[in-house]
């Protein structure tokens, strides 16, 4: 008897460095990014060598200012037969930005990482997953500036980000675009994030993998996990004047990250988000 192929899963990864994140925003000002250590490119060459190790592919969006100061490495990415896809250029939540200037953001990252590449840049992930009903808007201008898909809304309750009334599986959007929502498990009659991020980091491996095949074994939507570069990094410059929530959410278990990444390889197969939805897609 013929096995049957394991699912495919969409592997992703926000590439920023560790002062980009939202929750050092009133701690580091953008106008001291470029005097602080840049540890991005190292944190994602070992990424892209245990990718290797195992077999998977996956979806890296790239924020337009790491872009800019490393353009090797996004040659790289693009070489080892990832995909690339916009994380917009400065970071800033699109909550926070007007129409014009998130559409200015959008267009200077896709024209940076297409330049890079010589390929098309169809997919876009809002920093902190910052498109809600605030800014429906910007899913017009993501479309308008050729972008196929988004991967920007969080289905669930959270202090800084949630569209917890919106789907939970992928869809096409009266703009024309496609929005792959965040996964969720619909557990106790709540949505619960089991997408990776800062709860994959803090919470035990068994419990974020009883969580990963509670879905694939109840959803027929594609699985989807994300993270950062900066969260394998336990030896990264430390923000002691941040807030103790900001500092608990960023720096717990920073050393315990790259095992589980590992492990999580192991025990699936990853792909981008171009070949895992292109169902969707086509």
């Amino acid at each position: 008897m013929q096995l049957a192929e394991p699912r495919c899963n969409a592997l992703t990864v926000d590439v920023e460095d560790y002062f980009h994140v939202a929750a050092f925003d009133a701690t580091i000002s953008q106008t001291q990014w470029h005097s602080l250590p840049q540890r991005v490119e190292r944190n994602t060459d070992i990424l892209l060598q245990q990718f290797a190790d195992h077999q998977a592919t996956a979806t890296f969006f790239v924020l337009g200012w790491v872009a800019e100061r490393f353009p090797q490495l996004v040659k790289k990415i693009h070489a080892a037969g990832h995909e690339v896809a916009s994380h917009g250029y400065a970071h800033a939540k699109a909550t926070v930005q007007s129409a014009a200037e998130f559409q200015q953001d959008i267009h200077r990252a896709k024209a940076l990482l297409e330049d890079l590449t010589g390929a098309a840049v169809l997919g876009y992930r809002a920093p902190s997953f910052s498109i809600n009903k605030s800014n429906e808007w910007a899913f017009a201008l993501l479309q308008q500036e050729g972008y196929l898909y988004s991967s920007s809304t969080y289905p669930v309750v959270h202090d800084l980000y949630g569209t917890p009334d919106w789907p939970q599986q992928p869809y096409k959007r009266d703009e024309g675009i496609w929005e792959c929502p965040m996964p969720v498990l619909n557990k106790a009659g709540k949505q619960w994030p089991i997408a990776g991020g800062g709860y994959f980091r803090l919470l035990p491996y068994w419990l974020s993998k009883k969580c990963i095949d509670s879905y694939l074994k109840h959803s027929s939507s594609p699985y989807m996990f994300y993270f950062h570069p900066w969260e394998i990094d336990p030896g990264q410059p430390r923000f002691n004047q941040a807030p103790l929530k900001s500092r608990f959410r960023h720096y717990t278990n920073l050393t315990r990250m790259e095992a589980k990444l590992v492990r999580l390889l192991q025990d699936y197969k990853w792909r981008s988000m171009q070949e895992v939805y292109q169902p969707y897609f086509a």
